[in-house]
């Protein structure tokens, strides 16, 4: 039995969860996130707690069984708390700024970078070195964060570049032969 599949979710207050068929979706305050589950998989809610139950120990249902328990329970973490994803901009004069909806990345290319907002995200830049994205949905946000990090990843020379904020860079020494022949 799977030990993460089994757990239980507790629905907080103020989180409203519908399960219709094999389609959750959950409403809290920061938002509404729909998703499908497997059809092998039955998703119950008793009295606030939801329980995720597979049909029998088939290798695929016993993958799946925790993989949708963890989905739900994120969509709950997510329209009631949110996830965050802090990104710091180390390098000489790289900065980020705020423009309308937009962020404005000027990190060493002759141009700067212009990466639109996604729906169901919010870009927010408290510094010029630093962006915090947030969201309901825990992939969305995950995936922005790579896709802003990805324009210039930090290289490991300087450790210039685009980096989450708990991120640890492995540097390297440099050109190895400085002492001449």
């Amino acid at each position: 039995m799977s030990r993460i599949g089994r757990m239980p979710i507790a629905v907080p207050a103020g989180v409203e969860v519908n399960i219709d068929g094999n389609t959750v979706t959950v409403k809290g305050p920061k938002g509404t996130l729909t998703r499908t589950v497997n059809e092998n998989i039955t998703v119950a809610l008793d009295n606030g707690v939801i329980t995720v139950s597979r049909p029998n120990d088939q290798k695929e249902n016993r993958a799946l069984h925790g993989l949708n328990r963890t989905l739900i329970a994120n969509m709950i973490t997510g329209v009631s708390e949110g996830y965050k994803k802090e990104l710091e901009i180390n390098g000489i004069g790289y900065r980020a700024a705020k423009q309308g909806k937009d962020l404005v990345l000027n990190i060493g290319y002759s141009h700067n970078v212009v990466v639109p907002e996604v729906d169901g995200i919010s870009i927010e830049v408290p510094a010029p070195n630093k962006i915090i994205i947030s969201g309901p949905d825990k992939q969305k946000v995950g995936q922005f964060a790579s896709e802003v990090r990805g324009h210039r990843p930090p290289e490991p020379y300087k450790g210039k570049g685009i980096k989450y904020v708990d991120e640890v860079i492995r540097r390297k020494e440099g050109k190895a032969g400085k002492g001449g022949k």
